[in-house]
């Protein structure tokens, strides 16, 4: 699998670089929004982008905002990774097209998390861990109820 991690801070693009390598993916990065969409354009196609969003040039919601009018770009999973934690900026960013949205700081397991709920966390990074439940899943209770004699199946 491939990512383009995009942020201004070249310390923290080796942070979550490290984190997607260590789970399988391949990873490019750019410095700014603009240079993320230089390789796009180049016709490196990742599965999943990690932008931040105060950045020079183009900013994080610019950016998702251009790779949402672009057809051949729709289909990549994009997650805000960004200390931008008020309520109407993760409003904002989701209503651009991002699918998730991670507040720094945060940890490998967080970052991990988001992407097993997108399904997309290499095979490889599954073994020995439980995929998160969620919100929708949480609120859904499971009774297991043992049948009944007369409600069995009677093979033939």
């Amino acid at each position: 699998m491939r990512a383009l991690v995009i942020d201004d801070s070249r310390a923290m693009r080796r942070i979550v670089t490290s984190i997607l390598t260590g789970l399988g993916y391949e990873v490019r990065d750019a410095g700014h929004g603009r240079e993320g969409l230089d390789v796009l354009d180049e016709g490196w196609m990742p599965q999943l982008v990690c932008v931040d969003w105060n950045m020079p040039v183009m900013d994080g919601l610019q950016f998702v905002s251009a790779v949402r009018s672009n057809p051949a770009w729709r289909s990549v999973t994009i997650m805000m990774v960004t200390s931008e934690s008020e309520h109407t900026q993760i409003v904002r960013a989701l209503a651009a097209g991002a699918h998730e949205y991670v507040i720094k700081p945060f940890t490998a397991d967080a970052i991990r998390d988001k992407l097993a709920l997108l399904g997309l966390l290499p095979e490889e990074a599954l073994v020995g861990h439980q995929v998160p439940l969620r919100s929708s899943d949480e609120a859904r209770v499971v009774v297991p109820v043992p049948l009944r004699s007369s409600d069995q199946e009677v093979a033939l």
